[in-house]
């Protein structure tokens, strides 16, 4: 235990699996991906979008391979991108082949719906032979007909049921380097599906909640699904899906996993939400911050509050700390103490630099300990 209880999350105990180079399950860290939109065949117009979601941070990213030509441009794809490649196989066994074939790290299949088990095992070979593991994809909106016929609708025992059936098809070829996903588009369906798998098996969960909607709603269903299954231990892979562009999911899964403190990376700032007692324009001022902050990667902790009812005591708890105050004059906290005061006209351009030099010290602080030196404050 922590000397703060409240916040510990205890991790359901999971087998760990590799997707490419990336470890999930296990004590690895929860790992952020996303999907591609693009057309595959464009093979630069997909590895360009690539490219941004590793920007954004993602860990791992998912591509549709829906025909012969889609697998056959993963051999282009594959080494101009840094992030493992999941090939996303539907219905065709040999789609799954080709891909592990081409390169990718990781088949998201369902065994049942790609035909004998011969074809399976066709598939599983190919797997191990090219060191690609695989994804189970349950979702709601696809069940198997016998499983609706015996339980009459979706519902998490059936989701749970079709997971475990699929998963005995890799058991049987000896085969367990795999994760599930067990996604459903309604939240309580689909948290409640989780939970049975999470109780049911050790695999690596990959979770989420599935056509969540447009980036405002989807994202508000998610995190209420999502933060359910993370605060109570459940999921090694997350992906949010939105309509919207790719980037915003892999935004959207780093910012629920820093509200939980289960991974760190950028800026985390703390806002007020304004109101007659701001000292300055607290909305646009943040909303400009965040943008110009998006490149750090660095993660710190940064308070913009309005006024000085909250804001002295969120900074003694933020990195870099900002509270506003009286005849356009601020004050800026470093480390929790007062430090200096700072003028309106300046307040984003000057809290940019401070945070890119804080961010700096930190990472040559890091070189600097891992290399067995002092950190420079200290020389």
């Amino acid at each position: 235990m922590s000397v703060r209880p409240y916040r510990d999350i205890i991790r359901r105990k999971a087998r760990q699996i590799m997707v490419g180079k990336v470890p999930v399950g296990g004590d690895a860290p929860i790992t952020v991906q996303s999907m591609t939109n693009t057309r595959t065949t464009d093979v630069a117009g997909t590895i360009d979008q690539i490219r941004r979601l590793e920007v954004a941070g993602a860990d791992i990213v998912r591509v549709s391979c829906p025909d012969e030509a889609s697998t056959r441009a993963l051999r282009e794809i594959v080494p101009e991108v840094n992030v493992p490649i999941v090939a996303d196989i539907h219905f065709h066994y040999k789609r799954g082949i080709e891909a592990a074939q081409a390169g990718a790290a990781c088949l998201r299949i369902n065994p049942g719906n790609i035909g004998s088990r011969e074809r399976v095992r066709e598939v599983v070979k190919a797997a191990r032979d090219n060191n690609c593991s695989m994804r189970i994809g349950v979702n709601a909106g696809s069940l198997e007909r016998h499983l609706l016929e015996k339980y009459g609708e979706p519902c998490p025992e059936a989701m749970v049921e079709s997971a475990l059936e699929h998963a005995r098809y890799l058991e049987d070829e000896d085969f367990r380097e795999f994760k599930i996903s067990c996604k459903a588009s309604d939240v309580f369906l689909a948290v409640a599906a989780y939970q049975g798998l999470a109780e049911a098996c050790d695999y690596p969960l990959h979770i989420g909640v599935t056509e969540a909607g447009g980036l405002r709603s989807g994202t508000i269903k998610s995190s209420v699904g999502l933060g359910m299954l993370l605060w109570s231990g459940i999921g090694d892979t997350v992906r949010v899906s939105l309509s919207a562009e790719p980037e915003e999911e892999v935004k959207v899964g780093f910012d629920l996993l820093k509200s939980l403190n289960l991974r760190h990376r950028g800026v985390n700032v703390i806002s007020c939400p304004s109101c007659a007692r701001q000292q300055f324009d607290v909305i646009r001022t943040v909303e400009v911050l965040e943008k110009r902050l998006e490149h750090i990667t660095t993660p710190m902790t940064v308070s913009v509050i309005g006024c000085v009812v909250n804001g002295p005591g969120e900074a003694t708890m933020t990195d870099i700390g900002f509270t506003g105050g009286g005849k356009d004059t601020h004050q800026v906290y470093v480390n929790g103490l007062p430090d200096h005061r700072l003028k309106d006209q300046d307040i984003v351009d000057h809290l940019v630099g401070m945070i890119e030099r804080r961010a700096a010290q930190i990472e040559d602080d890091a070189a600097r300990a891992e290399a067995g030196a002092a950190p420079a404050a200290a020389q």
